[in-house]
């Protein structure tokens, strides 16, 4: 017997997966004892309630966030990769961390889910934090001498482009 999700079941799925994180809950596409990471979860999130909570704070800073697919997902066996693109205005604080920036936001990520019957059981996000901080203005873009300042703060010195 083929564990392989048929087309119809995938796009489903990745379609459940997107919609949780505008807050319509990941109870329709997880099993409740789910786990979750991704770079900005301080630590690894278990169970529908705190990945709920997640999706929630972060609808909280970026109440007009929208994550749209990328790409058709793919999936192997109990294996799924959904490739996203999430876009919103940071009008909301992060906790006391961070206050509003009102800064616009437009991320490339993926999330790699793994399946049991069908649902998610483990799930891990990826995306570029440090591009996500830049768009914020709270980190300064590469390349720039605020990265080369930010380098010799670290103690790795001026980075010297070789000529061309």
């Amino acid at each position: 017997m083929s564990t392989e999700l048929e087309r119809g079941e995938l796009d489903g799925l990745a379609a459940l997966w997107r919609s949780g994180w505008r807050g319509k809950g990941f109870e329709a596409c997880c099993t409740p004892d789910i786990s979750y990471e991704d770079p900005v979860a301080v630590e690894p999130l278990r169970g529908v309630d705190a990945l709920d909570r997640h999706a929630v704070a972060l609808l909280r800073a970026f109440p007009d966030l929208h994550v749209e697919a990328t790409a058709p997902p793919l999936g192997r066996g109990e294996h799924v990769c959904v490739p996203w693109r999430a876009t919103g205005t940071h009008t909301g604080d992060i906790g006391t961390v961070l206050p509003a920036t009102d800064r616009f936001v437009a991320l490339h990520g993926l999330h790699y889910l793994e399946l049991s019957d069908g649902a998610v059981r483990r799930a891990r996000g990826f995306f570029d934090l440090y591009d996500a901080a830049t768009q914020l203005s709270l980190l300064p873009a590469r390349g720039g001498a605020g990265e080369a300042a930010l380098l010799m703060l670290r103690g790795f010195g001026l980075r010297r482009r070789p000529p061309t």
